[in-house]
């Protein structure tokens, strides 16, 4: 048995305990890509059919490539999946939190038909979030539906920063996604700043005033 099936598994409770209270369509909801130096945010949300749950799910970290990738796939087949961004332009412009915020928001309204509960990662909730809703610290963990949104949001995020890789290689996107891995950061001082890059990020804005400073 594998390491990944023998950890205490997120659990359907939450989900079940708003069905109890009279709500039909429960979503959960998830964000991937606060840290990366480059690319969007990604959220997702993600409302299960309580009578066909994929077995295994999990905070999408916890899963190898393979695992992730399949769930991925059932999770699409079996379940309610709406995704969206945040872009590099908005994170710059609103700070990580707000720009998180705003791409859990356009998540939940790509629902359709729209969810009438939200169980949402983390500690603080979308302003302009006006559904019933529970916040979970570390949802992802806890909550299948919410686990089902990390795993959607990463592999939707992980494969466009495959693909920003193939326009701009050497930054090593396609296996960082943009994290701020030595490599990448490495890169950044060699190659420079691309339009993808985050420049309210602080190792980003370093790069950008060394270079004003050079040629100022």
């Amino acid at each position: 048995m594998s390491p990944e099936t023998t950890k205490k598994l997120p659990s359907f409770r939450y989900e079940k305990k708003a069905y109890a209270q009279g709500y039909l369509r429960v979503a959960g909801v998830d964000e991937v890509g606060r840290g990366p130096l480059a690319g969007p945010v990604t959220a997702a949300a993600v409302v299960l059919n309580p009578k066909d749950l994929p077995e295994g799910l999990n905070d999408s970290k916890q899963l190898g490539k393979k695992i992730r990738g399949g769930l991925d796939t059932e999770i699409h087949e079996r379940a309610q999946v709406a995704i969206a961004h945040a872009s590099v332009a908005e994170i710059d412009q609103l700070n990580i939190l707000r720009a998180s915020h705003l791409a859990m928001e356009r998540a939940v309204a790509a629902l359709d038909p729209q969810p009438d509960f939200l169980l949402i990662d983390g500690r603080m909730v979308p302003r302009e979030i006006t559904l019933p809703h529970l916040a979970l610290v570390k949802g992802d963990t806890k909550c299948m539906s919410i686990a089902a949104a990390s795993i959607v949001a990463k592999i939707c995020r992980d494969r466009m920063m495959v693909d920003l890789a193939q326009q701009h290689p050497g930054y090593g996107w396609e296996t960082n996604a943009g994290y701020p891995t030595p490599a990448h950061k490495a890169a950044l001082q060699h190659l420079g700043v691309t339009p993808h890059h985050r420049r309210s990020f602080a190792p980003v804005h370093n790069i950008l005033y060394q270079e004003k400073s050079i040629s100022s």
